[in-house]
């Protein structure tokens, strides 16, 4: 006697009558079976930024706006009597109609700071620390995180706040101004990387390439510091001082206050 296989047919019903079985074993209605199924969650881009936070090698501050209060540059030209003309001058170059070095030389061509002006600058008008600025760097410091400052702004009004914050002076990268024998202004040196557009990005590289860092966060609250990332493997918006809008929408981490930098490390 000769024994008859199934066909195909009859075998596949088979199958999808017994995996209905199994899946009405496990539950009264195919919705709630397929419910139970776990949901895999991804990383964010905020989760990202704070694990990079805890992990850096390196941690890198704007200083105008972010580490100190105010913007330096404008503070100057008020002090030097130009505060109207400067300021006329920074919202026209916020519209976009000049790049950074255009801007900067003519504003420092209008206050035409001498050397007597910016001594007399730092001892009347001493810079504003952002509140818990101080705290977070000392946290960094225990931890043996280097901390640099780079700025748009002048080594000669942000090396007295290095040294309230007890950052190695070689750890600050900005700009240079240039003087004549008799303490008049002369310019500034067109040479510093931090005078022109995208600067504060060659400076991160730089850094990376001469320490071998493998991860630096950058912390500011304007749009040359958003640009530096990457280089930057992340970067913190900052807006404690002042909120710039296309930070806020654009960063990955914003705060508003250093505390929460403190408590996330």
């Amino acid at each position: 006697m000769s024994l008859r296989t199934p066909g195909a047919g009859v075998l596949m019903a088979f199958v999808a009558k017994a995996v209905w079985a199994s899946a009405r074993s496990l539950s009264t209605t195919p919705s709630t079976w397929l419910s139970t199924t776990p949901i895999i969650r991804t990383m964010d881009s905020s989760d990202q930024a704070r694990n990079l936070w805890r992990s850096a090698d390196a941690v890198c501050f704007d200083v105008d706006s972010t580490v100190i209060m105010d913007e330096a540059i404008d503070e100057m030209a008020k002090y030097c009597g130009k505060g109207d003309a400067v300021a006329a001058l920074t919202k026209e170059a916020m519209k976009g109609s000049m790049n950074f070095r255009e801007a900067l030389a003519m504003r420092l061509n209008i206050i035409k700071p001498s050397v007597s002006q910016i001594k007399s600058f730092l001892v009347n008008e001493p810079a504003r620390l952002s509140p818990r600025i101080k705290e977070l760097v000392e946290e960094l410091h225990k931890r043996r995180i280097p901390v640099y400052l780079i700025s748009g702004g002048f080594r000669s009004l942000i090396q007295p706040i290095a040294q309230e914050l007890n950052i190695p002076i070689q750890n600050v990268y900005a700009n240079r101004l240039k003087f004549y024998y008799n303490g008049e202004y002369a310019g500034f040196d067109e040479d510093e990387p931090t005078s022109r557009q995208g600067g504060k990005g060659e400076v991160i590289k730089m850094l990376k390439k001469t320490h071998r860092y493998n991860s630096i966060i950058l912390i500011g609250d304007g749009a040359t510091d958003l640009e530096a990332c990457p280089p930057a493997d992340a970067f913190i918006g900052f807006g404690g001082n002042v909120v710039r809008e296309e930070v806020k929408a654009r960063a990955k981490w914003f705060v508003t206050d250093f505390k929460e930098l403190i408590d996330a490390l």
